[in-house]
């Protein structure tokens, strides 16, 4: 890593827009292929809000917060994850066994979700596809980032976070019926 990829500053604007690009983009998957929008509010997910709730909009981006804080977190493994051969592989494993096989809660998917609630086996298998597209996708752009380091990326993130957030907050004031959807 040069100089300036080496920047904390640097870092946290890739891992930031890197997770915000891939959450939203799993989240549309979710919503489109996998159909969130029949599972969410019903059944064993009802305590989840409806996909048509204002946090559910405004979900995507609040993201960067979410980014900011990942950031933090995985800055002194930097190192482990982007400079060493499959770097990228071992920050997937990683991510995927922390953040959602062993999530320390009875969280649906996880593994004391199977342990501990009576929530049926489809509903812990449901969110698999999407976890895996994101971590899959959040790991090979930052890796990518890294190893091809071009200023297009830069320009096309700033521009892809800032369409996330102006639509989630659209999104808001669409669920207050302040603008009208199509």
């Amino acid at each position: 890593m040069n100089k300036n990829e080496n920047n904390f500053g640097t870092f946290i604007w890739r891992i930031t827009a890197t997770h915000t690009i891939a959450y939203f983009a799993a989240g549309i998957f979710a919503l489109l292929v996998l159909r969130y929008d029949e599972f969410f509010g019903v059944g064993a997910l009802s305590f989840m809000r409806p996909t048509d709730s204002s946090w559910i909009a405004a979900g995507p981006g609040l993201q960067v917060i979410r980014g900011l804080l990942l950031s933090f977190f995985l800055f002194p493994f930097r190192t482990i994850f982007f400079e060493t051969e499959n770097g990228w592989i071992k920050f997937w494993f990683l991510s995927f066994g922390l953040s959602y096989l062993l999530t320390i809660s009875a969280a649906i998917g996880s593994f004391e979700g199977f342990i501990y609630t009576n929530t049926p086996i489809k509903y812990h298998l449901i969110g698999i596809p999407e976890i895996v597209l994101y971590m899959t996708l959040f790991t090979v752009f930052m890796w990518g980032w890294y190893k091809k380091p071009k200023r297009i990326f830069s320009i096309f993130s700033i521009i892809l976070v800032s369409l996330i957030v102006l639509m989630s907050f659209m999104g808001v004031l669409a669920s207050f019926g302040i603008v009208e959807t199509i």
